[in-house]
């Protein structure tokens, strides 16, 4: 392989050079970002984006070390195109909630009405506070806050209302059974 001259010629413009630079080191650089990446394709990519960048506005201050800022160059986009390789496979895709059918949203829905029957059937208090914590989603300081009511009232309201409403929800379950 004839050996490049790293030193510009007078009247040798940066383009030239980078051009030079190519033709003599891409294989090269080629097989290093390969042995990092593992992939051809990425490979390419990694030292074509290396003297992308070098035409791109860079220029070489000292073209004998222009080798080296190279290879630097390429391990680095190496490191950054491993990072996103790493990511991209890390990343798993929400899962897609395939539509209910017509017989699952009549059951919900049944469900619902029965919830909210249940709900209804609850006293006020019992009622608002179910509906703030698990409707709103609001923590107990702030239901005791909205309702002018300590705290440890919120708990036990909370508890009572959630064990009246399971037992209002058995007894429906018991009776739609018996039917």
């Amino acid at each position: 392989m004839p050996r490049l001259a790293l030193v510009p010629e007078p009247g040798t413009d940066h383009e030239q050079l980078v051009a030079e630079l190519y033709a003599a080191h891409r294989l090269s650089l080629v097989r290093l970002a390969v042995l990092l990446v593992d992939d051809l394709g990425a490979a390419e990519d990694v030292v074509q984006d290396v003297f992308a960048g070098l035409l791109n506005g860079k220029r070489l201050r000292d073209p004998e070390a222009a080798l080296g800022y190279l290879r630097v160059g390429v391990v680095n986009r190496a490191r950054s195109a491993l990072r996103r390789r790493r990511t991209a496979r890390a990343y798993t895709p929400p899962e897609e909630v395939s539509p209910d059918g017509p017989d699952e949203r009549v059951v919900l829905g049944e469900e619902h009405r029965q919830v909210l029957a249940a709900l209804d059937g609850l006293p006020a208090r019992q009622r608002e506070v179910l509906v703030l914590r698990y409707w709103s989603d609001l923590s107990e300081a702030e239901i005791a806050t909205a309702l002018g009511i300590s705290r440890g009232t919120v708990k036990s309201t909370a508890s009572r209302a959630l064990a009246a409403l399971e037992k209002t929800l058995d007894a429906d379950r018991t009776r739609e059974e018996g039917r």
